[in-house]
C-alpha cells in the first residue's frame, strides 16, 4: 500500500532511472496521475506535461467504459466493438459523447496548460504515467496519441494495475514498469493510504511548480 499519489511516484522513479540519460518527457494523465509524474519528473530531472484523455461511459452507467478518446493533432478515439454489440448502444450516443468529451477536453486544456505550449514528443523517450490502471481503457488511449505524437520510445509506467490489464496494453508500449500487480484487484484506491480527489487546481499547481524548476535547472 502506498501512502499518497506522490510517495507512489517516488517509489515509482527509483525503477525508471535507466531511463535519466535518455532525458525523457514525463506525460501524466490528469487528474490522479500528475502527482505521480510530478515526482518522476523531479527525480529524473524531465519535463512534465499531460495527456488528456476522458472515458466514453456506457448509456446509464459512466463509470463503465465504452471506450475512451485522448487529445491530439488527431485525436484517438476507441471504442469498445464488442461491448457495443452486446448493449446495443446507439451510434448516435456514441457520436455524441465523444464531441462531448472532446469538448471537455478542450476546457481542460485551457484550464490546465493556460498559455504553455505542450512539450514537444518527436523522437523523444516517453514516460505515461497514471496512479494507477483498473481496465486500461483510457492508458490505452494515452499511449496512442503519445505514439502519434511522434514518440521515439514509449514506457508505461505505474504504481499498481492487474497483471491481465498490463499484459494487454504491453503492445501498446516499448516497456512497462509496474510496482504492484495483486490479485484479486478491486480498485485502484484500494492500494493507497490516502487517495483524496484532486482539484484541477491542484493540477495547474504541479504544472507550474514543475516548469518554474525546470527554468531554474536551465538558468
Amino acid at each position: 500500500m502506498f501512502a499518497d499519489r506522490r510517495a507512489a511516484g517516488r517509489a515509482l522513479s527509483l525503477r525508471l532511472e535507466h531511463l535519466r540519460a535518455e532525458r525523457p518527457v514525463v506525460l501524466a494523465l490528469p487528474r490522479g496521475g500528475v502527482p505521480v509524474g510530478y515526482e518522476i519528473a523531479l527525480s529524473l530531472d524531465a519535463p512534465l506535461d499531460i495527456v488528456l484523455v476522458r472515458k466514453i461511459g456506457v448509456p446509464g452507467e459512466p463509470e463503465l467504459a465504452l471506450g475512451a478518446v485522448a487529445d491530439g493533432a488527431a485525436p484517438q478515439v476507441l471504442i469498445d466493438d464488442r461491448l457495443v454489440a452486446a448493449l446495443g448502444v446507439d451510434p448516435a450516443y456514441i457520436a455524441a459523447e465523444t464531441k462531448a468529451q472532446l469538448a471537455e477536453i478542450e476546457r481542460r486544456r485551457i484550464l490546465y496548460r493556460g498559455g504553455r505550449r505542450p512539450a514537444p514528443l518527436a523522437g523523444r523517450t516517453v514516460i505515461v504515467v497514471d496512479d494507477g490502471i483498473a481496465t486500461g481503457s483510457t492508458t490505452r488511449a494515452a499511449l496512442r496519441a503519445a505514439r502519434a505524437a511522434g514518440a521515439g520510445r514509449i514506457v508505461l509506467a505505474v504504481p499498481v494495475a492487474p497483471q491481465d490489464t498490463l499484459d494487454a496494453l504491453r503492445a501498446e508500449a516499448d516497456e512497462v514498469v509496474c510496482l504492484a500487480t495483486p490479485s484479486p484487484f478491486f480498485a485502484v484506491g484500494a492500494h493507497y493510504q490516502v487517495f483524496a480527489q484532486l482539484a484541477d487546481a491542484d493540477v495547474g499547481v504541479l504544472l507550474e511548480a514543475r516548469e518554474r524548476a525546470s527554468s531554474r535547472s536551465a538558468g
